[in-house]
């Protein structure tokens, strides 16, 4: 049976905690854990919180965060053009 403290070495030892791997771990914490596995989720979290380690789940909303704001702008430029294009005539 996979353990919080094997999940997280796997983390620590790539720097990437994958959206399955914190999948894995909620369901993980959710069970009864030893004292060793707590004290490596609280490493993995200050790796986290460091830089040392990233996740997938927030550079996902990084990147949805960037496309929505790109296709709000070019709605927003298409608008302009439009104002401009019928203001010039």
């Amino acid at each position: 049976m996979t353990r919080i403290r094997d999940v997280v070495q796997m983390a620590l030892s790539t720097g990437y905690l994958t959206v399955d791997a914190e999948n894995q771990l909620r369901q993980l914490l959710a069970q009864t854990y030893e004292q060793e596995d707590f004290n490596a989720f609280m490493s993995l979290q200050e790796a986290a919180m460091s830089g040392k380690v990233r996740q997938e789940s927030r550079e996902r909303l990084k990147y949805l965060a960037v496309q929505k704001l790109h296709s709000q702008t070019v709605e927003k430029l298409r608008s302009l053009s439009c104002e401009n294009l019928t203001a010039s005539k």
